[in-house]
């Protein structure tokens, strides 16, 4: 989350005007992400989050604002559109596509235990599964066309070692998304970026799944993958941890067992979760866009989880 566009506290009272949401208390721009412009939002009639979308458009945004609706309606603790008086949840600030969600409760969990991997697996699980019948179609917008069209965008900052690594990579996965096996894994809405810090808690117990703006329909492996990239390692050395990881699986497979597809392709699910954060981190590093509160996040992290996949693969 950042700020690159600027809301003005009487902008932010007409638009709680038109959602029926009270008066504007406070509006705070929220630091961190690179992808959209973020306030919380505080009226009189609760605490919100609006976001104006700066790259994904308004014919490609209803997927992800009635995925939230529709996993809302069934339970899963996600953030829920705000409607105006027209019934409509995408919105228009500043001349940019915008939503306004209700502030999930607690706080992310940067320092997770195996009992809070187990949580979120569980509860990945019964996300996927209520997604099933979810009517509305989207691609996975950061999926293997994105990874081939941005890999010789960022080549020209890479030293040869990374080069390589990344260009091998990319071929790998390639070779692998035309496999037979990879056409058989089950398919749906997904996630697709559910780190610690979209997740919120209180204690232990889980309290919401957030910022869904890059879900897709795509793989339920790779969901699962992106999440034990980065919840079941040690993040400075992106070690796999075992507990953490068995507990997230144990959890997950409790609600949603893996078919053999899945458990074969674990690891390069893994590695094809850790490129395609190693791109779009050296894309935001090398290639930013200027923004008040920005701070990309460091490319390297997701180059050693890429390393440590491809030098000790997991397997179930």
């Amino acid at each position: 989350m950042a700020v690159f566009t600027e809301v003005l506290d009487s902008q932010a009272q007409e638009l709680l005007e038109q959602l029926q949401l009270g008066d504007l208390q406070s509006l705070q721009g929220i630091q961190g992400g690179i992808e959209n412009t973020n306030y919380f939002l505080t009226s009189t009639q609760g605490e919100f989050v609006l976001t104006l979308f700066e790259r994904l458009t308004h014919s490609q945004l209803p997927f992800y604002l009635y995925l939230m609706k529709h996993l809302a309606s069934r339970g899963i603790p996600v953030p829920d559109p705000q409607a105006d008086r027209q019934g409509d949840i995408l919105l228009t600030v500043c001349g940019k596509p915008a939503a306004v969600v209700n502030r999930l409760r607690g706080r992310s969990q940067l320092q997770p235990t195996p009992a809070h991997c187990a949580t979120v697996g569980a509860m990945l699980a019964r996300m996927h599964l209520a997604g099933q019948d979810f009517s509305r179609e989207q691609p996975n917008l950061r999926g293997l066309a994105w990874w081939a069209d941005t890999v010789p965008l960022v080549l020209p900052h890479l030293n040869s070692d990374q080069a390589r690594l990344l260009q091998q990579e990319l071929a790998f996965q390639q070779h692998t998304a035309a496999s037979a096996t990879y056409a058989a894994l089950p398919s749906g809405p997904i996630h697709a970026d559910l780190f610690r810090d979209n997740v919120m808690f209180e204690g232990e117990a889980l309290t919401g799944f957030f910022d869904f703006y890059f879900a897709g329909v795509d793989r339920w492996l790779f969901d699962i993958a992106v999440c034990l990239n980065d919840w079941c390692i040690e993040h400075s050395t992106a070690r796999y941890l075992p507990a953490h990881g068995q507990a997230f699986l144990q959890a997950y497979q409790s609600v949603r067992p893996l078919q053999a597809a899945e458990r074969s392709m674990l690891n390069p699910m893994l590695r094809a979760g850790a490129l395609r954060f190693w791109i779009s981190r050296l894309w935001d590093y090398y290639l930013p866009r200027e923004a008040n509160l920005l701070q990309p996040h460091d490319p390297t992290h997701f180059e050693r989880v890429l390393r440590q996949r491809v030098v000790h693969p997991l397997a179930l």
